[in-house]
């Protein structure tokens, strides 16, 4: 069986490898655009900004992994279109056919019209290359619009390194729609204190570029004059390719339970994949764990197994001496009780979302021996021993 994997992100990277970990002797092909083989996104916000972290650590396998694996990787090569009726895709004049396609072709940053327009320094944050230039740009004054996980970690990388750094959110907190108004709070003292300049509730209302300078009105009334401007709004999936050949598609390629796409012979996963997850409906995560594990799920729908994929979206961040862990999904209908162990003020402590009559998400800080009894409770029953905060939270788990 002939098997073609578009994206060489970690999804698609991590499905290769599981083929073969499975006995799949056939041909395996995996395409991408960008001129490198599979790398790992998160370094690129915070290890390799910080300068921790050696940018050829950042690569999935060693270069020779896919020829000693009998992997053909075909990098530099965008692939322009899916025939789904003769089972090719097309490749500059090149075609491929294929028994089996996985679509694993990521996310793309939001665009910012506004200030793509105007002329002035303009960052987004995807690539390797996009954080090789911009590390060395940390020390300068940064105005960064958008307080999601991209912008607020690299607010934090460059007031590690001296950079005068504004951050600007249209919403009443960072990171409300994730941790709410129960949370974020400790988000916003945080950032404080390390000097960023947090505008929230605060937007762009024009941008002006003069001899070499750039000025910025804020919904606020004020202007700032930063050297660079960073976007961290969001990201779109990169579903084109699969609605030019006929997909079915709604911000993301949909697909079912087990991440096979509406053709029989096309599977999708990571970013791109628009998920009808068995506990929490439609999703689609655009998150490290789910890349991983969505590919390796898929390599094994393609081979003839069946299971539903029903794993937990998971994610981390590291933001000065604060990491965290966040384990489930809340989902559109939110939650009804919050349950804190531990101290906020400290920020060490570990939270669990509650909805109706189950766990819907947890989440720590600095408190790492909670990540195992966290991934156990979430989805399960809210017991009386969950709620009572008195009850250590690995007691909690094994009571009832």
């Amino acid at each position: 069986m002939n098997i073609v994997i578009i994206g060489t992100g970690l999804a698609g990277a991590h499905a290769a490898e599981e083929l073969r970990e499975q006995g799949h002797s056939g041909d395996i092909t995996l395409i991408g655009e960008e001129p490198h083989p599979p790398y790992e996104r998160p370094p690129l916000s915070k290890g390799l900004l910080l300068g921790t972290a050696d940018p050829d650590s950042v690569f999935v396998h060693p270069a020779a992994w896919y020829e000693d694996h009998q992997v053909e990787l075909l990098t530099g090569s965008p692939v322009t279109d899916i025939d789904l009726h003769t089972c090719h895709v097309t490749l500059g004049d090149r075609q491929l056919s294929y028994d089996r396609l996985l679509l694993a072709t990521g996310a793309s940053p939001r665009r910012l019209p506004m200030a793509d327009a105007s002329g002035a320094d303009v960052a987004y944050l995807r690539t390797i290359e996009d954080a090789v230039a911009l590390a060395p740009r940390l020390t300068e004054r940064l105005l960064i619009v958008g307080a999601g996980w991209i912008g607020l970690e690299v607010a934090a990388a460059a007031r590690q390194a001296g950079g005068d750094v504004t951050v600007v959110e249209n919403a009443a907190l960072p990171l409300e729609r994730v941790l709410g108004p129960e949370i974020a709070p400790m988000i916003t003292t945080l950032h404080r204190e390390h000097g960023v300049d947090l505008r929230l509730r605060t937007g762009l209302t024009a941008i002006e570029c003069r001899n070499g300078s750039t000025k910025v009105r804020l919904s606020d009334g004020t202007d700032v004059t930063p050297d660079l401007i960073l976007v961290g709004i969001g990201a779109e999936p990169n579903d084109e390719l699969a609605v030019r050949g006929g997909l079915a598609a709604e911000h993301g390629v949909l697909v079912d339970p087990q991440l096979r796409a509406s053709d029989p012979h096309v599977f999708a996963a990571g970013d791109v994949a628009h998920h009808a997850h068995p506990l929490h409906g439609r999703l689609r995560v655009e998150h490290w764990d789910t890349a991983i594990h969505h590919g390796r799920h898929a390599a094994r729908g393609m081979l003839g197994h069946d299971e539903p994929y029903e794993r937990q979206p998971y994610f981390f961040t590291d933001q000065y001496d604060l990491g965290m862990e966040y384990i489930g999904h809340v989902g559109p209908d939110g939650y009804d009780e919050v349950v804190v162990r531990g101290s906020l003020t400290e920020r060490k402590f570990s939270v669990l979302w509650l909805s109706g009559d189950h766990v819907a998400a947890g989440l720590h800080a600095n408190d790492w021996d909670s990540t195992a009894p966290l991934r156990d409770l979430v989805g399960r029953k809210a017991t009386a021993a969950v709620r009572d905060t008195s009850i250590a939270l690995d007691e909690a788990r094994d009571i009832g």
